[in-house]
């Protein structure tokens, strides 16, 4: 009988195969964790990293992260006091079009100059 993956891990794992579809972009599992916790590295810097298996935290840069409009959340668990010019920001993904922003996202922080 095959192990079904749930949904919430089925997303992240969507948007694992999507991001290392981009040049320079790998994954790099924490087997030791069973929250979700991985990372994201380009060219063998980190770029993100997932608190669990919604939530991702990318280095963005405040240039990319003032260009989208993004603001950071008043109810973050991991980062509550996180300065408004920090060039990190979390994303939470609860569905297909979520995941594709993130992925969006990624893209435009890797071929920023």
């Amino acid at each position: 009988m095959a192990t079904l993956t749930p949904p919430k891990q089925a997303l992240k794992m969507l948007l694992i195969d999507k991001v290392q579809q981009i040049p320079g972009v790998s994954h790099t599992p924490w087997p030791e964790r069973d929250d979700g916790f991985s990372t994201l590295h380009f060219q063998n810097k980190e770029i993100g990293h997932f608190h669990n298996f919604q939530e991702i935290d990318l280095r963005l840069g405040r240039k990319l992260i003032k260009a989208e409009g993004l603001t950071h959340y008043t109810d973050s668990k991991n980062h509550p006091n996180r300065s408004a010019n920090s060039i990190f920001m979390e994303r939470r993904f609860a569905n297909k079009k979520e995941v594709e922003d993130i992925v969006r996202l990624i893209k435009l922080a890797v071929e920023a100059p």
